[in-house]
């Protein structure tokens, strides 16, 4: 498997992870204080405690934010796939015995 390839899973893995874990936090407020959920610059504190996100933003931000970074994700590894099959397609070397160049 080609290093490109495995990234993009790696990729798709992640963001399908972050997804559920929000998809959780939703329903039950399980995963509150993951890590993911935390702002980059400011922590909002709250009697020297750190508050867990707002529902609204992890539904109307932060789930479509990751939804469409993995609905990239997804079409850039199709895309991937595709010069991969033309590559092969067009080098009959490569047909034959799988090593061709590329």
């Amino acid at each position: 498997m080609s290093a490109k390839r495995e990234a993009i899973l790696d990729r798709i893995e992640s963001l399908a992870q972050s997804i559920r874990i929000a998809k959780e936090y939703l329903e039950s407020g399980k995963h509150a204080d993951w890590a993911g959920f935390r702002p980059l610059f400011v922590r909002k504190l709250k009697d020297g405690k750190e508050l867990p996100p707002h529902k609204d933003w992890m539904k109307n931000v932060f789930l479509p934010h990751m939804e469409k970074r993995l609905s990239r994700a997804e079409k850039l590894l199709q895309r991937l796939s595709e010069q991969e099959r033309v590559a092969v397609r067009d080098n009959p070397p490569m047909q034959r015995t799988g090593r061709g160049m590329v």
